[in-house]
């Protein structure tokens, strides 16, 4: 019975499978898709969706980039550190720096005026004022001023050069007010009363005489007197002793009222400031400034610097040791291979026998030096570029021989890798770190501010002055030392035992090379 039940089950089966076949093949066939669309028109659509997708994208994958090319604009980030300038009606300068995390701030004020701007017979009387203005004014008297600005926990500063005065203060974010009130009662009001002027006359004259013979800034001072010899910046700073035994108070004021003039001078100030307070409170305390017309430019202009071939030299047995400096004509600040300078400045390094440090020019300097540092200095219409060096009386000789053929190299074999080397060791390193570790706190951003906006006009941004330092090559420093060094006038200044130092004439012959 099982059987027969399971043969039934299977004849009814095939029956119905041949019955669904019967009637698949009566019904006709669906139409195919290939024939009414082409491949290619699959892939064109395909396309057009992934594009569709791309103009609609998804804004989470957008946050950083974007499918489609926009113009950025980076100013705001090379020309970082932002500095803000407004020039009031009168020709004064504000510029600002905010830090706003931090509480502290420096104030300062720079002038354009220095030695460089006096006359023969005035020479000394700006380093007099800048001395004088902190004895007091006619609000504050001698010890008062001093007094408010250490109640606050503040420091004043100051400093006169060839070209510029600073006047500078350390304050809390609080006391910014009271601390240009007291800036500008110094350099508006102060009394220059005899008495005080006598004891600061007698403390400048000890100072001299103190320095005399071992400081490198008497040998750099002669250095200048040299090489600028009937121009003023062959003057001194501090002026020579028998100026300043006849520097009185009209003196003081003639200087003020020429110089002190508003257009002349730059406020700056960095920290915890906003630039529009420092604005306003700039207008309600410096009102009584000069409005002499005369700018540093045209000044300069008048009595223009003159670079002489030339020496000096003071024969001192009684000093143990005997100091020098060779000098070429150097680049004025807005010179475009005064960087390039700088550069070579570094390459030729500096090193010190005492400390055991620094870089310098060859290891047998070790043997004969003391102590050698190339310098270069910048003025608004020239420079000075050379090499200052400290040794004993029988080694001056073979010294001289040693930096004359370091610095006659410079024209002539440079090559990229030596370049190359210094940069990243001493230029990129040293000098990038240099300029970072100068305006590293506030005191040194306030002077740079007050600095470049006198030199170039404006803030120089730290990128661009990088990217100059880094154009510098081979090439480059083999041009600006055929410009400033192969074959030019020198200026030489020593002092001490120099008996065995080479003449003039030997220095000046070895700045070229005979090539046949």
């Amino acid at each position: 019975m099982a059987i027969r039940r399971l043969l039934n089950l299977s004849r009814r089966r095939s029956h119905s499978s041949a019955a669904t076949t019967a009637a698949s093949l009566s019904s006709p066939p669906p139409p195919s898709s290939s024939s009414t669309t082409m491949t290619y028109d699959r892939a064109a659509d395909t396309v057009k969706s992934k594009i569709k997708r791309l103009e609609t994208p998804d804004s989470r994958f957008l946050r950083y980039t974007s499918p489609h090319p926009i113009c950025a604009d980076h100013s705001s980030i090379l020309s970082s550190p932002d500095t803000r300038v407004t020039t009031l009606p009168n020709g004064l300068r504000v510029a600002t720096e905010s830090r706003l995390p931090g509480r502290a701030v420096a104030v300062g004020v720079w002038i354009d005026s220095g030695s460089r701007f006096e006359s023969d017979a005035a020479n000394g009387v700006a380093h007099f004022l800048e001395r004088m203005v902190f004895k007091g004014t006619e609000k504050r008297p001698d010890g008062v001023l001093m007094e408010e600005i250490g109640s606050m926990g503040g420091r004043l500063s100051a400093r006169t050069s060839r070209e510029h005065t600073a006047y500078c203060a350390e304050v809390m974010d609080e006391n910014v007010p009271k601390a240009l009130d007291v800036l500008s009662d110094m350099l508006q009001n102060s009394c220059f009363r005899e008495d005080q002027m006598e004891r600061e006359r007698d403390l400048i004259l000890q100072q001299i005489k103190e320095a005399e013979g071992t400081s490198k800034e008497i040998i750099l001072d002669h250095l200048h007197a040299t090489a600028f010899q009937y121009t003023p910046l062959g003057r001194t700073v501090v002026g020579p002793v028998k100026n300043i035994k006849t520097i009185y108070k009209s003196h003081i004021k003639d200087y003020i009222s020429a110089h002190y003039a508003a257009h002349r001078m730059v406020i700056s100030a960095a920290g915890a400031v906003k630039h529009e307070d420092i604005v306003g409170q700039v207008k309600k305390t410096f009102t009584k400034l000069s409005a002499n017309p005369s700018t540093a430019c045209q000044l300069v202009a008048e009595k223009p610097a003159v670079f002489t071939g030339s020496e000096v030299r003071m024969i001192d047995d009684d000093l143990p040791l005997a100091q020098f400096a060779v000098a070429f004509e150097g680049a004025s600040w807005t010179d475009p291979d005064s960087i390039a300078l700088m550069v070579i400045k570094l390459m030729l390094g500096s090193w010190n026998k005492k400390t055991g440090g620094g870089k310098h020019m060859g290891v047998a300097i070790n043997e004969i030096a003391e102590c050698i540092t190339a310098f270069s200095t910048n003025f608004r219409d020239t420079g000075l570029f050379g090499v200052y060096a400290v040794a004993k009386p029988d080694c001056l000789d073979d010294l001289a021989y040693a930096l004359m053929s370091e610095i006659n190299k410079l024209p002539y074999r440079v090559s990229e890798e030596d370049v190359t080397r210094a940069r990243n060791q001493h230029a990129d390193s040293l000098l990038k770190s240099s300029v970072l570790l100068h305006i590293n706190g506030l005191t040194p951003v306030v002077e740079d501010i007050g600095h470049q906006l006198l030199t170039y006009g404006r803030r120089i941004p730290l990128a661009e002055l990088f990217a100059r330092i880094d154009a510098v090559d081979s090439n480059t420093v083999k041009r600006v030392a055929n410009r400033f060094i192969f074959d030019r006038d020198i200026a030489i200044a020593a002092m001490g035992p120099i008996q065995g130092l080479p003449d003039y004439n030997w220095f000046r012959r070895r700045t070229y090379l005979l090539r046949y």
